[in-house]
Order: C-alpha cells, then sequence, then structure tokens
C-alpha cells in the first residue's frame, strides 16, 4: 500500500500528461448497452487527483462505461476490513478493486475475487515479484497497478562505496557519524509494531520462508537489527517506534546517512531545495543471504467475482495499465510504474531518479504469498518488537514466531 507520510510537492509540478482520449481504433460497444463500474480505491492528494485524471480519460475513451469510485481508508488495515465486509456479503460491488500486494492470496480463497485467466493478462508486462504476489494455486487473481519496493538510501559524500553486506553496511555507517556529527541515525529503519517492521526484517534477511522462519539466516539478520541499536549505535534507540515518515524525516533532514525506504523518498530527496539534493543513491539492501533484496510493496488491481461487468471492469482495469496512464501517475503521484515498458525516455526525461530506480525494483522479493499472512504478519510484528527492544534474544523471539505461525498453517 502507499507508505504513510508521502507524497509532498516535489513531483506534484513536474508534468500533467495529457492522457489520449482513446487507444488503436476506438471503443467497442459494451453487451447491453452502457453500464456504471465501482472502484474501490485508497489514494488521496496527489494520487487521488491521478486517479481521477485517469478515470475521466478513461470515461472518454469508453462513453459506454461510467466509473464510479469508493473511497477506501488510507489506512492498510483498515481498508481491508472495508473490502472484506463489502465482498462478504455477495454483491456485485465493488467491480474493480485497490488491493495491497499482501492481500490477493486471501481475497482468492474466499472465493471473492474473480481469476483472471479469461482475459489473457501478459504477466511478462510486469516485475516477476508482483507476479508472484498476485498468484494462488496457478492462477493470477490481480494485476499490478504501481510497484514499491523496499531498498536502501544512502548518501553518496558520506558513503563513496556501497555496502556489499550487513557487516559493510555497520562499518560505513559508523564511518558517516564519525565525519560528521550532524549525523544523528547511521542507519534509519521502521522498527515499530505495524508491517513496516516486518518488510525491514525481509530486507535484512533477504527474504521470508514462513516454514524455516527461526533459520540461521533470520536470526544474524534480527540480531543484526538489534545490534544496530544496542551494541552498534548506529541506529536510536527511538527507531523501535519509527514508521515510514520518520525514517523520512530523518533522511530529508541530512541527519541519516542510511535509510530503509520506499521508492517515493527518491523524488522528495532529489527535489530542489532538499538538503541531500545530489547526493542520494538507492540500491537493494546488501542482506545476510548474500544476495541484494528489497521487499515488495505496491497496489494491485482485481475484479468482484460477483460482479455483473466483469468485461467493462476488465476494459478500465487495461486502461489503468497504458505506458501513458502509468507515466502520469509515476510523475505527478510518486508511484513507480508497474507495467515495464513505461520505463522509457519519457518517464526519465520528465523524472530521471526512475532511471535509478529499475534496480531495487527488479530486485523485489514478494512478501509470502499465503491467504494466512495477514495473521503471520500479526505475530511477526510483536516478535520482532519484543527483539529490537532487547526484551528477548533474537533466537527465541524468532522461535517463539515459528511456533505461532505453525499454528496459524496448520489451522486451514
Amino acid at each position: 500500500m502507499t507508505p504513510i507520510g508521502r507524497r509532498a510537492a516535489a513531483v506534484a509540478a513536474a508534468a500533467v500528461l495529457g492522457l489520449a482520449g482513446c487507444a488503436g481504433g476506438g471503443p467497442t460497444a459494451i453487451a447491453g448497452g452502457p453500464v456504471t463500474i465501482e472502484f474501490a480505491t485508497q489514494g488521496l492528494g496527489q494520487e487521488g487527483d491521478a486517479t481521477n485524471r485517469a478515470i475521466a480519460a478513461f470515461e472518454r475513451a469508453e462513453p459506454q462505461v461510467h466509473v464510479n469510485v469508493l473511497t477506501l481508508s488510507p489506512l492498510a488495515d483498515v481498508a481491508y476490513r472495508q473490502l472484506s465486509d463489502r465482498l462478504s456479503q455477495d454483491g456485485p460491488t465493488p467491480d474493480v478493486l485497490t488491493l495491497d500486494v499482501i492481500w490477493p492470496a486471501a481475497l482468492a480463497r474466499a472465493g471473492w475475487i474473480a481469476p483472471l485467466d479469461r482475459f489473457h493478462p501478459d504477466s511478462t508486462e510486469f516485475f516477476p515479484a508482483q507476479v508472484q504476489a498476485g498468484t494462488y494455486r496457478g492462477h493470477l487473481y490481480a494485476v499490478p497497478w504501481f510497484i514499491n519496493a523496499e531498498g536502501l538510501y544512502y548518501r553518496r559524500d558520506l558513503v563513496p562505496v556501497p555496502p556489499a553486506s550487513p557487516d559493510e553496511l555497520v562499518a560505513a555507517a559508523q564511518a558517516a557519524m564519525r565525519a560528521d556529527p550532524s549525523i544523528t541515525s547511521g542507519l534509519a529503519f521502521e522498527g515499530a509494531g505495524y508491517e513496516g517492521v516486518v518488510t525491514a526484517f525481509i530486507d535484512f534477511a533477504g527474504g521470508l520462508d514462513l516454514r524455516h522462519v527461526n533459520s540461521p539466516q533470520n536470526v544474524r539478520a534480527l540480531t543484526t537489527m538489534r545490534d544496530a541499536i544496542a551494541r552498534d549505535g548506529i541506529s536510536p534507540p527511538d527507531v523501535t517506534h519509527w514508521d515510514e515518515s520518520y525514517v523520512q524525516d530523518a533522511y530529508l533532514s541530512g541527519h541519516a546517512a542510511f535509510a530503509l525506504n520506499w521508492p517515493y523518498l527518491f523524488a522528495l530527496a532529489q527535489a530542489p531545495g532538499s538538503p541531500v539534493e545530489g547526493r542520494t543513491a538507492w540500491i537493494p539492501f546488501p542482506s545476510a543471504s548474500g544476495t541484494p533484496r528489497a521487499a515488495l510493496g505496491g497496489d494491485m488491481l482485481g475484479v468482484n467475482a460477483r460482479s455483473t461487468h466483469q468485461d467493462a471492469a476488465w476494459r478500465f482495469v487495461r486502461y489503468l495499465l497504458r505506458n501513458d496512464v502509468q507515466v502520469d501517475r509515476a510523475v505527478t503521484a510518486g508511484d513507480p510504474p508497474a507495467v515495464r515498458s513505461a520505463y522509457g525516455q519519457r518517464l526519465f526525461d520528465l523524472a530521471p531518479y526512475y532511471r535509478d530506480e529499475q534496480p531495487v525494483l527488479g530486485a523485489a522479493t514478494s512478501r509470502p504469498v499465503d491467504p494466512h499472512y495477514v495473521q503471520v504478519s500479526a505475530v511477526l510484528q510483536a516478535r520482532l518488537g519484543a527483539a529490537l527492544a532487547g526484551q528477548v534474544a533474537p533466537a527465541a523471539a524468532l522461535s517463539a514466531a515459528q511456533y505461532e505461525i505453525a499454528a496459524i498453517l496448520r489451522s486451514g
């Protein structure tokens, strides 16, 4: 979902692209005449503006389809409950659904979203991790709308060579803090008890297998996170209460050498007048696995299994995935395109930092695709938080998490 604390005016005025009125040879008729579909989505400010522009352009291109918006809460857990409440009533609306990357498996298992096989989506259009997130039991239930990946930002003026391992990261952060007294956070990351601490852990560990949560590699990763606070002194004790907005503030104020955060921060860091303008780089996290990784985020699009207008709904989904629509959203709202062909000269001319974002997006690793993931995440949030706060050893925290997660998975 959209990370909190994002969407400043850095990209708002860059360009509002003229979305084309139609694609190809014009619209074809909708069986049964004009229809109205409902689009359940989040998005405030510039994201909402981008969505409204796309809807207006779609309605010009497809005059037989009208789109009403059902606005969901910007808070992911609240939005999930709102969607679940609506879909559990077995009604035909909303027709098109905005889905966090961790939701498709649960909604597909419940029978609430339709498999998209009959529309023949081309999965090669998208980054592989997002296709994995939208696939359940061999069927694609959701297509990517925009992609997020949590990578490692660093100050190029303080870190001449990017770290290739967690140990190198610790050493570089300590060196930056010694070189510049204004650096109060060698490494800023999300340690608060919410989904952000889970994605941070996935970055450090290089992935997450729910059947091997207490693996030696994961214990090393959680130990590195705890030691960053308690032993190495590169992360402040308050990091256990930090979400993306705190990480953003630490980095954009010039007080962090490294920061674990999402793509939107790149635009803000490079904006004119930013204290770190021209001094920022972004890489996949040098994880304990030995392979750089970036936890996957972003939004996907699904179709209500009981919608009576699935063909019209799919037309709308396909419109949102057009290159020009994707580029408009990327430039004006900061949401990186999910469609890989959108990463072309037009986008780079308008927002050059997207050229540098591709290596991180390409290294994205999906969170576990499991219908129980929301419950699993709640367990991980509590256990990881306890370890970071020094209340329990990392190995004990992950052993307890493994026991609880195994029980959840056995419950069916």
